[in-house]
Order: structure tokens, then C-alpha cells, then sequence
């Protein structure tokens, strides 16, 4: 009884392990169906083959290594100052309530501007080259850091800080203790928008500034020369990348709050 139990728990954890590659494969093999039967003349549409084809002579040529390395450096240069900025000024705005009146209003402004509209400003700025883009990066990764920083922050509950005080906590111990553990949940939220903003700012930064190595000079290239299985091959890449961090982040995220939860259960 033991063991077809185990074996159903088996299957059943199977089953959701592969549930997310479903619609991934009926897509593949509408794809794969179209092209074999024909179902359209264009050229655009180009078999899977082809796109496998061009993966393989990118990646034995070098091109793909070189193309992510560019875009993942700036990426990350971007994420780290926008996001740093952001965690350093969603900190004052929510820990401070005069910070909050001087600065918020003018910040709530800023975030309305679309973050297109910075390009020629920030062309103009730092130039034509990767400093405007890491600039322009840094932009989509500050505002989301900031206001759920924020929001992290304000509302931390006001019955934990008076119990801290009563306990006669240091600013240190009320901070690791009750401040940032109550805190964390939308701070952590913020990162993880901000990374996942990073990586679209950082393919549109390549694809309309001006151009250079990248993936996203990638989809460039095959647009001007119209090779319809590098786009889509630079699409792919593009999503596997975000599927990625994406999923990097979340299993950051599960480690850290369980530790937040064994924090705020020890004190």
C-alpha cells in the first residue's frame, strides 16, 4: 500500500514538474506543421531546422557568447546602480516622513515620465555609447526598487516597534531584527521587478540606441538582412535568458524569506 502510494506521489510530482513544458511543445509542433504542410508561402516563416541551424553556427562561432557577455555586462551594471539608488532612496522616503514631504512629490512626477522619453535626454548626456545605455537601464531599474521599498518599509507594523523598545533593542538590533525582516517581503519584490525591467531596458537600449555587440544587435542584424531564423533565434535567447533570471530570483527569494520567518519566530 506503502509503495503504490509512493509511486502515485511520484507520478503526480512528475506530472506538475512537466506541466509548464505543455503549451512549449504544442507550439513547436504547430510550428513544425505549418512549414511541413505548407500552410503559408511567406518567408517569414522559416521551419524549426533552420532556426536549430543557425543556434548551432552561433553559438560554434562565437557570436552568442560574445553577444550575451555584452548585454548581460551592461545589464548588470545597470541593475546594480539602479537598484542601489532606488533601495538607498525607497530607505529614506519610507524611514522618514520629512524625506517623504520634500522628495516624494517630485519623484512621483519623475516615475510618470515614459522611460523612452529619457533616451535622446540621456544620448545627449553620456553619449552615443554604453554609458547611455547603462544609464537608461539604471532608470528602469531604480523606480521599481523605490516604491516597494517603500511600501516595505511603511508598513512595518508600529506594535513590533514598540515591543522592540521595550525590549530595549539598539538601533542595530531593531533594524536586522523587526525592521527589514517585516520589510523584506516587498523589498524583495522590488529587486525582483527590477531585474526582470533590467533585462527589457537592456534589449531596448541596444535595439534603439545606437548599435553595438549584443543580443539585441542580434535581432538588428537579422532584420536588416532579412534572416528570419536569427531573429527568432535572438527571440529565443532573449526569453531563455528572462525565463532564467526570473526563476534565479524566485529561488533567492524562498531562501531568504524562510530565513526571515525563522528570524521573526527566534525573537
Amino acid at each position: 500500500m506503502s509503495q503504490s502510494l509512493l509511486k502515485k506521489t511520484n507520478m503526480a510530482s512528475v506530472a506538475l514538474a512537466l506541466r509548464g513544458w505543455v503549451l512549449p511543445v504544442v507550439l513547436l509542433l504547430v510550428w513544425w506543421a505549418a512549414v511541413a504542410w505548407k500552410w503559408t508561402s511567406s518567408p517569414i516563416l522559416v521551419s524549426p531546422i533552420a532556426v536549430w541551424d543557425r543556434a548551432v553556427e552561433q553559438v560554434l562561432s562565437g557570436h552568442l557568447s560574445e553577444a550575451l557577455l555584452a548585454s548581460l555586462h551592461r545589464g548588470a551594471y545597470g541593475f546594480a546602480w539602479g537598484s542601489s539608488a532606488g533601495f538607498l532612496l525607497g530607505s529614506l522616503l519610507g524611514l522618514s516622513r520629512l524625506f517623504e514631504k520634500l522628495i516624494a512629490p517630485s519623484f512621483h512626477t519623475f516615475k510618470q515620465i515614459s522611460l523612452f522619453a529619457w533616451i535622446p535626454l540621456l544620448s545627449m548626456w553620456f553619449g552615443v555609447g554604453d554609458e547611455s545605455k547603462i544609464a537608461f537601464i539604471a532608470l528602469a531599474a531604480f523606480f521599481p526598487v523605490v516604491l516597494n521599498t517603500f511600501e516595505g518599509f511603511r508598513s512595518v507594523p508600529r506594535e513590533s516597534i514598540e515591543v522592540a523598545r521595550v525590549f530595549a533593542y539598539i538601533p542595530t538590533q531593531l533594524w536586522l531584527r523587526v525592521v527589514f525582516p517585516s520589510a523584506a517581503p516587498s523589498v524583495l519584490t522590488g529587486i525582483h521587478l527590477s531585474l526582470i525591467y533590467t533585462w527589457l531596458a537592456t534589449l531596448g537600449a541596444e535595439y534603439l540606441m545606437s548599435s553595438g555587440k549584443g543580443i539585441g544587435n542580434t535581432l538588428i542584424e537579422g532584420r536588416e538582412h532579412f534572416l528570419m531564423d536569427l531573429v527568432l533565434f535572438g527571440v529565443l535567447v532573449i526569453g531563455s535568458i528572462g525565463f532564467l533570471l526570473n526563476y534565479s530570483l524566485s529561488i533567492l527569494e524562498r531562501h531568504v524569506l524562510a530565513w526571515r520567518q525563522q528570524t521573526i519566530a527566534r525573537y
